[in-house]
């Protein structure tokens, strides 16, 4: 276990220990996972550390990589993830951040109301809502079913499927797994994501989830058309009530497969199992289109977050 100010490049053998902290804290933030944290591992570089008993966790400095990009992105550090008081930690951060990492702009990024309240008060610490980054928490329930009027179109879309009985819902193992590989290729295509640095990301971190299912305990599934996936997601439980869902991706030439593939995946994996009465559908990264998807679930909440800075 490094102990600050020493830090470890976050890797697969740390999951006991990282789990053990996050499960402590049980947080809301989809971030907050061990998961997350490690597939995205090659886009933010994470690296961590034990300050106080609190959970220490830094994106450093790194380059941009495509083509004409030429400024690197700043380092930043999440929340001190922990149950103690956290304001010492965090100023030490900012100190950290500053003065080792070479950030012009020491900031916490995706914070918790937990930290917010808790900082709320000091005077030489910023506090700014992210609506960008709130996660969208639905009740599980209600994905499964769709029922009423608000869900009557996406309904429709899961009625059509089941009518026609041109699908099955299938556990992701070794099987199909390959068919999933194949399926972010042709979605990446699509969406063109040699050309952008998140895309990229976001194509690295499905690869790793599936790469790892077994050794990340993920849950998974996928509706299969012909023989073939059009669609899968990749969750795992938050909370002892609440679920994530990190991966969720479909055949864009099939219309309404995301409806079927949210459905499914609620009313197999979650509503009848684990306790999960909510499901955290993560955020909308200030997309509008996104946005406008997520709010048409209707959340029962949004799980706020913030960015936190030295005044």
């Amino acid at each position: 276990m490094p102990e600050y100010p020493a830090f470890k490049p976050l890797a697969l053998e740390d999951r006991p220990v990282i789990m053990e902290y996050l499960a402590a804290y049980r947080p809301e933030t989809s971030e907050l996972t061990f998961t997350n944290l490690f597939i995205w591992r090659h886009h933010f570089w994470w690296e961590w550390s034990v300050l106080d008993g609190l959970l220490l966790l830094v994106s450093p400095e790194k380059p941009h990589t495509l083509p004409g990009d030429t400024e690197g992105v700043q380092a930043f550090g999440m929340m001190p993830v922990g149950l103690g008081p956290r304001i010492d930690a965090v100023r030490e951060l900012f100190r950290h951040l500053a003065d080792v990492r070479g950030a012009t702009e020491p900031a916490i990024r995706r914070a918790d109301r937990r930290l917010a309240d808790e900082l709320s008060r000091e005077e030489d610490i910023v506090v700014e809502a992210c609506r960008e980054h709130f996660d969208y928490v639905y009740a599980v329930a209600d994905l499964a079913a769709l029922s009423g009027r608000k869900y009557h179109s996406k309904k429709n879309f899961v009625n059509r499927f089941k009518k026609e009985g041109s699908f099955r819902y299938d556990p992701v193992d070794a099987s199909n797994i390959s068919q999933c590989r194949e399926l972010v290729d042709c979605w990446c295509e699509v969406r063109r994501c040699e050309d952008d640095l998140n895309l990229m990301g976001e194509w690295d971190a499905v690869y790793e989830a599936l790469d790892h299912i077994d050794e990340l305990s993920l849950t998974a599934g996928a509706v299969v058309i012909d023989n073939r996936v059009a669609a899968f997601s990749l969750g795992e439980l938050l909370t002892h009530d609440t679920a994530v869902t990190h991966i969720e991706k479909a055949d864009p030439d099939i219309p309404g497969l995301y409806a079927l593939i949210n459905q499914q995946f609620c009313e197999n994996e979650f509503a009848e199992k684990d306790g999960a009465v909510f499901m955290n559908r993560e955020q909308d990264l200030g997309v509008e289109g996104l946005r406008r998807a997520k709010e048409s679930y209707h959340p029962v909440k949004m799980v706020e977050k913030f960015t936190i800075r030295p005044r």
